[in-house]
């Protein structure tokens, strides 16, 4: 497992476009996202209160963004752990691999729109969180 630390994950201000008839923002590969975006999916219909996730990644990095309502994300990097709210369509937080994250305390009606630097792979995922704590201490 990758020895990535709390401290390399960040909160992304991503450009937003302002007029009286509302709000643009636009995401690009490398502007400014640390990683070229092979996949994107979002998460929605998720009853208030609930959580997602609950994984690491080997080699995915991932880009979390709350495009509607709001959600608290929980990562740990087996020595410290960390929360950060998400709660507006121009922040995104940036979750390199070797990060275990839950995304949890969802509103009501929220969208978790996620962009990745992988496509989807079962085995680039580590959802045992013992095997993810033992992984980080090798």
């Amino acid at each position: 497992m990758i020895k990535t630390r709390l401290s390399d994950c960040s909160l992304i201000t991503l450009p937003r476009h302002s007029e009286r008839s509302g709000s643009l923002t636009a995401v690009e590969s490398d502007k400014p996202i640390p990683f070229d975006i092979a996949r994107v999916f979002y998460l929605y219909d998720i009853p208030g209160g609930e959580s997602r996730g609950g994984h690491a990644h080997y080699e995915c990095h991932q880009l979390l963004i709350a495009a509607s309502g709001a959600f608290d994300v929980k990562m740990d990097d087996g020595t410290s752990s960390k929360i950060y709210r998400l709660d507006r369509p121009y922040y995104g937080l940036h979750i390199p691999p070797g990060i275990w994250a839950e995304e949890i305390s969802f509103s009501s009606g929220s969208i978790c729109l996620v962009l990745t630097s992988h496509h989807f792979d079962e085995l680039d995922y580590c959802r045992d969180y013992t095997r993810f704590l033992e992984l980080k201490k090798d």
